[in-house]
């Protein structure tokens, strides 16, 4: 199932959800040249959030304080790492959630405030990750978690709303309404196809099986965050 958009009238253009959009895809793009020049796997180390090296830049801290600038640099690549995807359908899946939910949410929100809980929930969530899994060595890339906040924010705030949806059938699309609130569901359901169209990242990308704990924590960030920035 494709969502394509909702019924929520949207007042003013969603600038910041146009911005995100570009930046994923122009960097996607400079993936893909660094996939074929052969540079791509020392680009994702650099950029992607690596738990292991955190951690052990943390606990060499005392014995060597130089291990400062590995924990500063990591820190600073988190929100870094959320515009860097390692398949053609994880960019896809984002964005097109991205585009559905974050526009009706930004539209609630207000640009500056969107911005800035799309990054703080993207760095919220992978917190999370690094507090599951300490010893991963395998980067974290993409913006799962932060879409995961929306669609929380999402269904929180526009919880009777309709999404007018695609079901794909062959080569039949037919056109079907379904509550906002299947589309939890089917947000991580759709987790299981982010491998399709990988791209040749030696040892891989994004383990799935700490995907769903940090996915499942953004989903209740967006919705906290969203209740919070109602009440002010």
């Amino acid at each position: 199932m494709i969502p394509i958009s909702d019924n929520i009238y949207i007042r003013k253009k969603p600038i910041v959800c146009f911005w995100l959009i570009g930046i994923n895809l122009a960097l996607f793009l400079w993936e893909l040249k660094l996939e074929f020049s052969g540079d791509l796997d020392d680009f994702v180390n650099s950029w992607g959030v690596i738990p292991a090296q955190i951690n052990q830049a943390i606990a060499n801290l005392p014995l060597n304080p130089a291990a400062i600038v590995i924990v500063a640099w990591r820190l600073i690549s988190m929100p870094l790492a959320m515009f860097v995807h390692g398949s053609f359908s994880q960019i896809l899946g984002n964005l097109l959630f991205l585009w559905v939910f974050g526009k009706t949410v930004e539209n609630s929100l207000g640009t500056g405030r969107f911005l800035g809980f799309y990054l703080l929930c993207g760095i919220f969530t992978g917190f999370v990750q690094i507090i599951a899994e300490p010893s991963l060595t395998v980067p974290l890339i993409g913006a799962n978690g932060a879409i995961a906040s929306i669609l929380g924010a999402y269904i929180l705030k526009f919880y009777k709303a309709k999404i007018y949806t695609v079901l794909p059938l062959l080569i039949i699309f037919i056109p079907i309404e379904l509550p906002a609130f299947f589309y939890i569901f089917w947000w991580f359901v759709q987790q299981l196809f982010y491998g399709i169209g990988s791209l040749n990242i030696v040892g891989g990308v994004n383990p799935g099986s700490i995907g769903y704990w940090a996915h499942g924590a953004g989903l209740i960030m967006g919705a906290v965050a969203m209740h919070r920035l109602q009440r002010r």
